[in-house]
């Protein structure tokens, strides 16, 4: 029998497969898993899928890609598959060719008429008996993802797939969910959102059957048992008012925290206040990296608190949870003196757009032994030393950048939002190795050259462009806004705070498309009567949308309108970093 699993990234669809294998072997089954802990047997199939996924290849073409994904597909066939299905019971399969059809059809657009026969010609006869669609809300994959990188240190780049933004998600979900729907006689669908050993045990089960009795039999007799599961069943009242966003987001926090306490602290990120501040302590104990990500431009005394007991065993996050904190708290001195051993890179890049003299006073101990770390933090820096501190450190690796991901990186956060002549070279040196990096570190620039850079990454990088439209008015940032806004929740998410009249008409265009993006853009407006009355009308609308809640919980708790650091207008920013940061938390 040939099983495959599909689902968005984060649904835990690699998760629950290895452990049904388990579960069938423990039975007496034979099963061959193809890829097993999330890597294919196939080393061509794998080196494939890096090739696709690898962001470095920006230009990468919809059709490109789409025949990549079925080539590594065809190699698994023909290397692994056919033998196996020959040799056990159940194989297994963590993807299929269900897989490049989804992401191409639904992801970006490419027409039936021309996967179709390429899918059926790499298929060469060979189909699923079953098709387990594990299923999950984007915005909880979104969240599982974040916080397994956090709690893993995991610092690889970003997939080519996120360049596109969180609106790829929602549209690969539905073309999964219609597939399903079309051929109920070999799909299966089910939620992993509660309990995983609860999902484990059905789709054994289900596999075990389908053995047994075929895969049509199995999944009548399953249907039978399904269930509905969701935030509306736990809560028990409606919800209005940020009032009550709150309090039923404390529900779903407190219900996930047991199950998935990283999740929980992901999703807490950014707010604070009474009602969340127990909480926020029972998390530090068990997921400390996550809580502390969620710190960041938190000034409120139970976050210093958190970040002084935190600080000796996780220096890197506290040092982090400092950024764009330099000038803005006399408690950031203390920690910074002790982070200044601890974790001296990170203290170094947290001074980013601090141009005060004790910030420069650290630069100069530690640039001697942490070189990139400094350059680093002179993202938005304009003054003389800044300037002649990023010429110095240039010179040095001026021949490095086209073949070193790692100091392109840097080198670009060196040039964020700085549009001299020497931020353009370097720029064009890093976008060799990092494009992604080299085309985020525009910032709020709007010289002729940075729209130009934006136009011709449009669509490679939608989400990135996005994001460095942030608060700007200019008229070509509202036409990119709205090309791109029914596809990618970025294009609103770059009004945050903007009360010009268009900036209304995009929110009002998109309640329904990105209900809970266009609440969090509102920050200080959701106090006057026109952003209070899109609140309420949200709510009405979208009751169970945990992200929705999430930031009319933030309006309750009054963190939509805490001070972070300078905007682009030089005055304060509206949000949390945690609220409105770059690859925002929730969508």
């Amino acid at each position: 029998m040939f099983v495959v699993f599909e689902g968005i990234d984060g649904s835990g669809k690699t998760t629950v497969s290895n452990l049904v294998v388990e579960r069938l072997r423990a039975q007496g089954l034979t099963v061959k898993h193809l890829r097993a802990e999330g890597k294919f047997v196939s080393s061509v199939s794998e080196a494939i899928r890096s090739l696709a996924r690898d962001s470095k290849n920006l230009e990468l073409h919809p059709r490109a890609e789409f025949l990549l994904y079925v080539a590594r597909d065809v190699q698994l066939i023909e290397e692994a598959l056919r033998e196996a299905l020959t040799t056990h019971d159940v194989v297994l399969a963590d993807r299929f060719l269900y897989t490049a059809e989804v992401l191409a059809r639904y992801g970006r657009g490419l027409p039936a008429e021309y996967t179709k026969p390429i899918l059926d010609a790499a298929a060469g006869g060979l189909s699923p008996d079953l098709v387990v669609l594990i299923d999950v809300d984007p915005v909880l994959a979104r969240a599982r993802r974040k916080s397994f990188k956090l709690v893993a240190k995991d610092s690889r780049p970003p997939s080519r797939k996120g360049l596109s933004g969180v609106g790829l998600q929602h549209r690969v979900r539905r073309g999964y969910l219609e597939l399903a729907a079309a051929a109920p006689e070999h799909w299966f669908v089910i939620s992993n959102e509660d309990v995983l050993e609860d999902t484990v045990s059905r789709v054994s089960d289900l596999v075990k059957l389908s053995v047994e009795q075929g895969a049509v039999a199995a999944l009548a007799q399953q249907r039978g048992f399904e269930r509905t599961t969701g935030l509306a069943a736990s809560l028990g009242h409606p919800v209005r008012t940020p009032d009550d966003a709150l309090r039923a987001l404390k529900r779903w926090l407190e219900l996930r925290a047991e199950r998935e306490p990283q999740v929980a602290a992901y999703v807490l990120g950014g707010l604070h206040g009474e009602p969340v501040d127990e909480l926020r302590r029972t998390l530090a104990a068990r997921v400390p990296s996550v809580v502390l990500s969620g710190l960041e431009g938190l000034t409120d005394d139970v976050s210093w608190e958190l970040r002084d007991q935190l600080c000796d065993e996780q220096p890197v996050a506290v040092a982090r949870s400092l950024n764009y904190l330099a000038q803005r708290d006399p408690r950031a001195a203390s920690l910074r003196a002790r982070l200044e051993k601890l974790a001296p890179a990170e203290l170094a890049r947290s001074l980013s757009r601090s141009d005060d003299d004790g910030s420069w006073e650290v630069r100069e101990r530690l640039y001697a032994t942490h070189p990139e770390a400094v350059a680093a933090s002179l993202s938005g820096l304009t003054s003389e030393r800044a300037s002649a501190l990023r010429e110095t450190w240039f010179a040095a690796r001026k021949k490095q950048l086209p073949e070193d991901y790692e100091l392109s990186r840097v080198a670009s956060r060196s040039v964020h939002a700085v549009g001299d002549e020497l931020a353009w070279e370097i720029r064009a040196a890093a976008r060799v190795a990092a494009p992604i990096a080299s085309l985020s570190s525009l910032g709020e620039l709007t010289c002729e050259r940075s729209w130009e850079l934006r136009e011709r990454s449009l669509r490679r990088a939608t989400k990135v462009v996005m994001e460095t439209l942030r608060r700007l008015r200019e008229p070509r940032a509202w036409q990119m806004r709205w090309d791109v806004a029914s596809e990618t929740k970025e294009a609103v998410d770059s009004i945050v705070g903007l009360e010009d009249e268009e900036a209304w008409r995009l929110r009002e265009a998109f309640l329904d498309v990105w209900p809970s993006t266009v609440v969090k853009t509102l920050g200080h407006l959701a106090d006057g009567e026109r952003g209070r009355a899109m609140v309420q009308r949200q709510l009405a609308a979208h009751p169970n949308n945990v992200s929705l809640l999430k930031h009319a919980a933030a309006i309750a708790l009054g963190a939509h309108t805490s001070e972070l650091g300078p905007d682009s207008t030089g005055t304060e920013s509206l949000l949390p970093r945690a609220l409105i940061g770059v690859g925002a938390r929730t969508a």
